[in-house]
């Protein structure tokens, strides 16, 4: 048990890397919904109205938050911290969700797995971007891709720990030559999407975009 006060707040899925650089004490996901919980009022006041919450171990509560998953056909996604065994003939994924965008739990980065398992072949070379957490990389690298690349326009993405054995670079596909790749997997949004789409058939033969719903708002993915 904590003895200092503790607050909460509530906030949205995208404010999750905001919310870890801000000195939170774990966050527990709620329908869409993130709560997360400080020891410093002023610091959960940047995020909402904090409400005191009650003397427990949130720690442990963000730990059990984020139970592993299974996605597509291959990979079991876990925390670092998780020792549940890999499912046989499935591919152990690891990244800490305090870490930027993309932990699994959202539709559009389980679809673009399911789609990369489809696509991305042994030898292929994949240019992530957007890349976030790195998560979209990693699932690269355990396809058996021969080289990975993986760029942000984020300067914090630089320092995810899943990307350490991925080459980066700070800034976007528009810095890539033609042709220079096999595969492009990108999960950002729509209205980037749509800016960028030539240049995502510039450089791959193969596009993988996810980010946006259809048109009966479910979340999508498309291959092209």
């Amino acid at each position: 048990m904590m003895s200092a006060p503790i607050y909460s707040v509530r906030t949205a899925p995208e404010m999750l890397a905001d919310l870890y650089e801000a000195g939170t004490l774990g966050i527990i996901e709620h329908d869409g919904e993130l709560e997360a919980f400080f020891e410093d009022r002023a610091a959960a006041a940047r995020f909402g109205e904090p409400r005191p919450a009650d003397q427990t171990d949130w720690v442990q509560h963000t730990y059990d938050a984020w139970p592993p998953l299974v996605a597509g056909e291959k990979f079991f996604v876990v925390a670092p911290w998780r020792t549940d065994p890999t499912p046989p003939g499935r591919l152990r994924l690891e990244i800490n969700p305090g870490q930027q965008c993309g932990t699994g739990q959202h539709p559009c980065t389980r679809l673009c797995l399911e789609a990369m398992e489809r696509i991305v072949k042994p030898g292929d070379t994949v240019l992530d971007v957007g890349a976030g957490s790195g998560i979209l990389s990693v699932a690269a690298k355990l396809l058996g891709a021969g080289r990975v690349v993986a760029c942000d326009i984020d300067s914090a993405v630089a320092e995810s720990a899943a990307l350490k054995p991925v080459p980066f670079f700070l800034g976007s596909v528009d810095a890539v030559k033609s042709g220079a790749f096999d595969v492009v997997v990108a999960n950002i949004d729509e209205r980037v999407i749509g800016e960028l789409r030539p240049e995502f058939e510039r450089v791959a033969r193969r596009r993988i975009l996810s980010g946006f719903q259809d048109e009966h708002g479910e979340w999508t993915c498309i291959v092209i």
